[in-house]
């Protein structure tokens, strides 16, 4: 009996042609729901008071090290410095998360 040759396809080359080739064509687009804009100032007055309260954290934890440092508190000063740098570590962050996201979606959209 001669037949038509038989190929061995790798299973995991099967299911890439198959499953996960498929494109759903989804990507994101502003103004597609009513009230976008409403959920964008939201967000961005939450980051202010964010941002608010970390320059209090600082001031706080700043003068926390000093007393800690000026009164002999080791653990004081301590406790004082990582409240510093916590909240610097904080405003980092805030600062830097509209650019995160923008860089992780645009490195997340080359994947294929």
């Amino acid at each position: 009996m001669q037949g038509a040759p038989v190929i061995a396809v790798p299973l995991a080359e099967r299911l890439v042609h198959s499953y996960l080739a498929y494109d759903p064509g989804i990507s994101p687009r502003d103004g597609g729901l009513p009230g976008l804009q409403v959920l964008k100032d939201i967000v961005s007055s939450i980051n202010m008071y964010a941002i608010i309260a970390v320059v209090g954290s600082l001031c706080v934890s700043l003068i926390v090290w000093a007393w800690g440092h000026h009164s002999g508190g080791h653990q004081t000063e301590a406790n004082g410095k990582k409240g510093a740098m916590v909240s610097c570590g904080v405003a980092i962050g805030l600062g830097a998360a509209n650019g995160l996201v923008v860089g992780l979606t645009a490195l997340g959209e080359l994947v294929q």
